[in-house]
Protein backbone atom coordinates (compact mmCIF):
# COMPACT_ATOMS: atom_id res chain seq x y z
CA UNK A 1 0.00 0.00 0.00
CA UNK A 2 2.93 2.39 0.34
CA UNK A 3 4.54 1.84 -2.62
CA UNK A 4 1.04 2.33 -4.48
CA UNK A 5 0.37 5.73 -2.43
CA UNK A 6 4.02 6.87 -3.14
CA UNK A 7 3.37 6.50 -6.87
CA UNK A 8 -0.29 8.23 -6.59
CA UNK A 9 1.18 10.85 -4.63
CA UNK A 10 4.13 11.35 -7.04
CA UNK A 11 2.99 10.26 -10.49
CA UNK A 12 6.15 9.61 -13.07
CA UNK A 13 4.80 10.73 -16.37
CA UNK A 14 6.18 10.08 -19.82
CA UNK A 15 7.65 6.79 -18.16
CA UNK A 16 7.28 3.62 -20.53
CA UNK A 17 5.59 0.51 -18.59
CA UNK A 18 5.60 -3.39 -19.91
CA UNK A 19 2.49 -5.50 -18.81
CA UNK A 20 3.94 -8.52 -20.54
CA UNK A 21 7.44 -8.15 -18.54
CA UNK A 22 5.56 -7.27 -15.73
CA UNK A 23 3.10 -10.36 -15.83
CA UNK A 24 5.90 -12.78 -16.55
CA UNK A 25 7.72 -11.27 -13.41
CA UNK A 26 4.65 -11.76 -11.17
CA UNK A 27 4.28 -15.55 -13.06
CA UNK A 28 8.09 -16.31 -12.01
CA UNK A 29 8.08 -14.40 -8.51
CA UNK A 30 4.50 -16.26 -7.12
CA UNK A 31 5.28 -19.99 -6.07
CA UNK A 32 2.07 -20.68 -4.61
CA UNK A 33 -1.54 -20.61 -6.05
CA UNK A 34 -2.59 -17.01 -6.02
CA UNK A 35 -5.17 -14.93 -6.95
CA UNK A 36 -3.60 -12.08 -9.46
CA UNK A 37 -5.80 -8.98 -10.17
CA UNK A 38 -4.39 -7.02 -12.54
CA UNK A 39 -5.94 -3.45 -13.24
CA UNK A 40 -4.84 -2.44 -16.84
CA UNK A 41 -5.97 -0.57 -20.10
CA UNK A 42 -3.73 -2.64 -22.14
CA UNK A 43 -2.99 0.76 -24.20
CA UNK A 44 0.60 -0.69 -25.74
CA UNK A 45 1.45 -0.98 -29.08
CA UNK A 46 -0.65 -3.65 -31.14
CA UNK A 47 2.64 -5.49 -31.72
CA UNK A 48 3.28 -5.94 -28.32
CA UNK A 49 -0.50 -7.89 -28.52
CA UNK A 50 0.90 -11.08 -28.44
CA UNK A 51 3.59 -10.75 -25.69
CA UNK A 52 0.45 -9.63 -23.07
CA UNK A 53 -1.35 -12.42 -24.13
CA UNK A 54 1.42 -14.86 -23.62
CA UNK A 55 2.28 -13.45 -20.34
CA UNK A 56 -1.37 -14.01 -19.49
CA UNK A 57 -1.18 -17.37 -20.26
CA UNK A 58 1.72 -18.00 -18.33
CA UNK A 59 0.04 -16.90 -15.54
CA UNK A 60 -2.71 -19.41 -15.83
CA UNK A 61 -0.52 -21.91 -16.84
CA UNK A 62 1.26 -21.51 -13.46
CA UNK A 63 -2.16 -22.45 -11.97
CA UNK A 64 -2.92 -19.13 -10.51
CA UNK A 65 -6.34 -17.92 -10.87
CA UNK A 66 -6.53 -14.23 -12.65
CA UNK A 67 -8.64 -11.70 -13.02
CA UNK A 68 -8.32 -8.46 -15.39
CA UNK A 69 -9.92 -5.26 -15.47
CA UNK A 70 -9.35 -3.71 -18.59
CA UNK A 71 -9.88 -0.51 -17.33
CA UNK A 72 -10.71 2.80 -19.77
CA UNK A 73 -12.16 6.11 -20.03
CA UNK A 74 -15.25 4.37 -22.21
CA UNK A 75 -16.13 7.89 -23.65
CA UNK A 76 -12.54 8.83 -24.86
CA UNK A 77 -10.61 6.11 -25.40
CA UNK A 78 -12.96 3.52 -26.55
CA UNK A 79 -16.09 5.74 -28.39
CA UNK A 80 -13.46 8.63 -29.49
CA UNK A 81 -15.75 11.31 -28.14
CA UNK A 82 -14.21 14.46 -28.72
CA UNK A 83 -15.86 17.69 -30.33
CA UNK A 84 -14.95 18.23 -34.38
CA UNK A 85 -12.22 20.55 -33.42
CA UNK A 86 -8.48 20.75 -33.64
CA UNK A 87 -6.40 18.41 -30.82
CA UNK A 88 -3.17 17.53 -29.59
CA UNK A 89 -3.19 13.99 -27.84
CA UNK A 90 -0.25 13.44 -25.98
CA UNK A 91 1.20 10.26 -24.98
CA UNK A 92 1.10 9.80 -21.33
CA UNK A 93 4.43 7.25 -21.57
CA UNK A 94 6.33 8.28 -24.21
CA UNK A 95 5.22 12.09 -24.42
CA UNK A 96 4.62 12.07 -28.05
CA UNK A 97 2.37 14.49 -29.45
CA UNK A 98 -0.37 14.18 -32.65
CA UNK A 99 -2.03 16.88 -33.97
CA UNK A 100 -5.72 16.04 -35.69
CA UNK A 101 -9.37 16.23 -36.06
CA UNK A 102 -11.44 14.00 -34.23
CA UNK A 103 -13.43 13.17 -37.26
CA UNK A 104 -10.49 12.32 -39.51
CA UNK A 105 -9.68 8.72 -37.09
CA UNK A 106 -12.74 8.36 -35.17
CA UNK A 107 -14.37 5.30 -37.63
CA UNK A 108 -10.66 3.76 -37.99
CA UNK A 109 -9.75 4.53 -34.43
CA UNK A 110 -13.00 2.57 -32.36
CA UNK A 111 -12.67 0.23 -34.99
CA UNK A 112 -9.12 -0.82 -34.20
CA UNK A 113 -10.02 -0.66 -30.58
CA UNK A 114 -12.94 -2.47 -30.45
CA UNK A 115 -11.02 -5.36 -32.33
CA UNK A 116 -8.33 -5.18 -30.11
CA UNK A 117 -10.86 -5.28 -26.99
CA UNK A 118 -12.44 -7.86 -28.53
CA UNK A 119 -9.54 -10.07 -29.14
CA UNK A 120 -8.15 -9.66 -25.72
CA UNK A 121 -11.53 -10.76 -24.29
CA UNK A 122 -11.70 -13.88 -26.18
CA UNK A 123 -7.54 -14.37 -24.72
CA UNK A 124 -8.92 -14.35 -21.68
CA UNK A 125 -12.26 -16.68 -21.93
CA UNK A 126 -9.88 -18.86 -23.88
CA UNK A 127 -7.10 -18.97 -20.88
CA UNK A 128 -9.75 -19.07 -18.33
CA UNK A 129 -9.45 -15.64 -17.04
CA UNK A 130 -12.25 -13.18 -15.54
CA UNK A 131 -12.22 -10.27 -17.89
CA UNK A 132 -13.92 -6.92 -16.11
CA UNK A 133 -14.74 -4.13 -18.52
CA UNK A 134 -13.90 -1.16 -16.06
CA UNK A 135 -14.92 2.46 -17.40
CA UNK A 136 -13.19 5.25 -15.05
CA UNK A 137 -16.83 7.37 -15.02
CA UNK A 138 -17.99 4.43 -13.48
CA UNK A 139 -16.91 4.23 -10.22
CA UNK A 140 -15.45 1.33 -8.53
CA UNK A 141 -18.52 0.24 -6.39
CA UNK A 142 -21.05 -0.87 -9.60
CA UNK A 143 -17.87 -2.78 -11.39
CA UNK A 144 -16.80 -4.43 -8.63
CA UNK A 145 -20.81 -5.40 -7.65
CA UNK A 146 -21.06 -6.06 -10.70
CA UNK A 147 -18.19 -8.94 -10.91
CA UNK A 148 -19.14 -10.25 -7.27
CA UNK A 149 -22.28 -10.77 -8.41
CA UNK A 150 -21.55 -12.75 -11.46
CA UNK A 151 -18.84 -14.21 -9.17
CA UNK A 152 -21.57 -15.22 -6.62
CA UNK A 153 -23.79 -17.23 -9.58
CA UNK A 154 -20.83 -18.87 -11.01
CA UNK A 155 -19.51 -20.50 -7.74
Amino acid sequence: MSKLTELIENPQLNRRTNLAESLHQIAESIHRRSLVVVFSDVMESPEHAEEVFSALQHLRYAKHEVIFFHVTDKKRELDFEFENRPYVFVDMETGEQVKLQPNQVREFYTQQVRSFTEQLRLKCLQFKIDFVEADINEGFLPILQTWMTKRTKMG
